[in-house]
């Protein structure tokens, strides 16, 4: 693995710009990384930054408790060039999801997104994710107290149904009132959460995708925003923006796994830009120079380099590869 010319990769420091605008955060909702749990963390938003320089990152699930009391840096700290990106709640409490918005926007988030739609038993019990969609009211008092709290775009994320209900009168019924208090930006996971029976991956694969219910929405709701969700594993995925009038495409585990498909689809979406790497290769010195900082700053090296272990996927020398981010190599030592 012979690196090229090096890329222009973000800067690691402090940018000159702050957090995005509206217009750019439309722009960049063409494409977005999903928040998965204990996987999108800071170390691996810089990672697909490098890969697709126009994306919208999103961070893990953050309770409303844990930013009000937690350790903010831990848990929310981010690297400037990871701009722009969106910080998801969990929660149901107006007052605490309020706090925990204006908290993330004076970090500098570009987006509070809250969670509507995570089926995991924990989330069950504190009755917020998934179980929200069967209470929109109370979804939109906290849609109106974080959009009171806060200047940057609130946004939902969630399901298609839950259970039982989960015919496209129900989803109506949960989008409507959020509508009407001012949320614009849908995130549709295009399948209906079964909270019984089902574990959170299997959730993500055997409840059937719709992809027909965001077109209903847009039809429906014209002037918002909706950005597909579930099952999208290639650069086909692009075909559903027009095929559905999808505002954009959000990816969580294909991304993951072959991290270069984002950097295919920032190509596909927007176009020549000299911040894209033309080889994977020239993501070494910049995942280097992370890597050295991070290690200055006490990280552990396997903290960082796990959310790495794809970059090479379907690639030549692949194994060796996530064999050295498995062990905290450095990326110039794994290649050399």
């Amino acid at each position: 693995m012979n690196a090229p010319e090096p890329f222009k990769s973000p800067q690691l420091g402090p940018a000159d710009s702050g957090p995005s605008g509206p217009s750019a955060l439309d722009r960049a909702r063409r494409l977005c990384v999903a928040p998965m749990m204990d996987w999108t963390t800071r170390h691996c938003r810089f990672f697909h930054r490098l890969l697709a320089p126009n994306a919208l990152l999103y961070t893990e699930m953050v309770t409303a408790a844990a930013v009000i009391y937690g350790k903010r840096d831990r848990l929310l700290g981010f690297n400037t060039a990871e701009h722009p990106v969106a910080l998801q709640l969990g929660g149901s409490d107006p007052k605490a999801l309020a706090e925990a918005a204006a908290i993330g926007q004076a970090l500098g988030y570009d987006e509070i997104n809250l969670n509507c739609g995570c089926p995991s038993d924990r989330v069950q019990k504190g009755a917020f994710g998934a179980c929200l969609m069967r209470e929109p009211m109370l979804v939109a008092d906290c849609v109106q107290a974080m959009r009171e709290s806060v200047s940057v775009p609130v946004t939902i994320k969630h399901r298609i149904g839950v259970d039982d209900e989960n015919d496209y009168a129900f989803l109506f019924r949960f989008i409507e009132p959020l509508y009407a208090q001012g949320c614009k930006v849908f995130i549709v996971h295009a399948r209906t959460a079964l909270l019984k029976g089902l574990s959170p991956k299997e959730n993500r694969e055997i409840p059937p995708l719709h992809y027909d219910r965001l077109k209903a929405l847009k039809q429906d709701f014209p002037q918002a925003q909706f950005v597909l969700n579930g099952g999208l594993t290639d650069a086909l995925a692009v075909q559903w923006l027009d095929t559905l009038q999808a505002d954009g495409l959000m990816l969580g585990r294909a991304a993951y796994h072959n991290p270069w498909l984002l950097r295919d689809l920032d190509a596909l979406l927007f176009g020549e830009d000299a911040a894209r790497p033309e080889h994977r290769e020239a993501v070494i010195a910049p995942l280097q120079t992370y890597f050295e900082q991070g290690l200055e700053e006490g990280v552990p090296a396997t903290a960082m380099t796990r959310h790495w272990h794809g970059l090479f996927h379907g690639q030549p020398g692949a194994v060796a590869w996530r064999r050295a981010m498995a062990e905290g190599r450095s990326p110039a030592t794994a290649v050399a």
